[in-house]
């Protein structure tokens, strides 16, 4: 087996699934790629190189210089940073994707890991119990990128037998590196606000319930389905997955167990309005199904873990 490549690996997800690949498989079996350079938060023994995900000339030289077989394509530029540069953001999304994409094709790599999102749902999808299968019709630009991606990954499957997987992450709740930009964002600031101030103004109205999951869960799901045997995947674009789910009343309130001094209130700006379009609770049967998945960390468990990792 060759080494494995994650890119935009400065990004919340790419710092602790970095951690996690160096542990499982080895810090020199693992290159750390991002378009800026990395000062600090480095793992140990982990090459970290400058790459841009649309220079493909350079990105085949990477791949064949370190004899990379496992891709994990995590550029990207979220919802709501997305929404205020949009040609950029298509552009990174989708000629990020198609470049790895192309390069499986011509067998230069054999599995690719690229994350979608609950944003590929919109105003006309299932609120509740949103199932695998369903009309997706998203409104932002984030959302429609990784829609097409996932139409892209099935058919660069079916038609060239590339070995491509993928999650619709929902808000990744995390404290080892700042957020992206993202509408779930407000589930990471929240902990920092209480922490540090005592008081949080929320962009997401009270009442907003998003699926969520901490990123302990998500590094572990993301490391299932990439060591799964191919023939068990029966969704060749990307799988539903789910944890928990709450608004930011719910999470304040649990916030005020450990901390009773805390205030919140609530000034809905333009996120909160993509947050509306989106699913409150995700059906992840065949997550569940297929591969086995199952989450370990509940509101509470979640809460005490951010309140602790924030502090130390």
């Amino acid at each position: 087996m060759g080494k494995k490549l994650v890119i935009g690996s400065s990004g919340q997800i790419g710092v602790e699934l970095i951690e996690q690949l160096a542990k499982d498989f080895g810090p020199n079996q693992v290159i750390a790629a991002d378009i800026k350079s990395v000062s600090e938060g480095k793992t140990l023994g982990v090459e970290y190189i400058t790459l841009d995900v649309l220079d493909k000339e350079k990105l085949f030289e990477i791949i064949k210089q370190h004899n990379i077989s496992e891709v994990y394509l995590l550029a990207a530029m979220l919802s709501a940073i997305a929404e205020k540069n949009i040609q950029l953001a298509w552009d990174l999304n989708m000629k990020g994707l198609f470049n790895i994409l192309d390069l499986a094709k011509e067998k230069h790599i054999k599995k690719i890991f690229w994350p979608s999102s609950i944003a590929v749902f919109g105003p006309t999808s299932p609120k509740l119990n949103t199932p695998q299968s369903t009309l997706l019709e998203p409104s932002t630009v984030y959302g429609i990128s990784k829609m097409s991606g996932e139409r892209w990954c099935e058919y660069y499957f079916l038609k060239y037998g590339v070995d491509v997987r993928s999650l619709r992450y929902p808000g990744i709740i995390s404290y080892k590196s700042p957020p992206g930009g993202g509408t779930t964002d407000y589930a990471i600031e929240i902990f920092y606000a209480a922490i540090n101030h005592g008081f949080y103004d929320s962009f997401i109205a009270k009442e907003v319930s998003l699926p969520m999951v901490y990123m302990q869960d998500a590094i572990r799901a993301t490391m299932e389905i990439m060591q799964v045997e191919r023939k068990k995947l029966t969704i060749n674009s990307s799988y539903n997955l789910a944890a928990i789910s709450f608004n930011p009343e719910e999470i304040a309130n649990e916030i005020k167990l450990l901390f009773p001094e805390f205030q919140i209130k609530y000034s809905p700006d333009f996120r909160n309005n993509i947050a509306l379009s989106w699913p409150s609770i995700i059906d992840d049967s065949f997550a569940r199904n297929d591969w086995g998945w199952k989450h370990n960390f509940d509101l509470k468990k979640t809460t005490l873990e951010m309140v602790n990792g924030i502090k130390n």
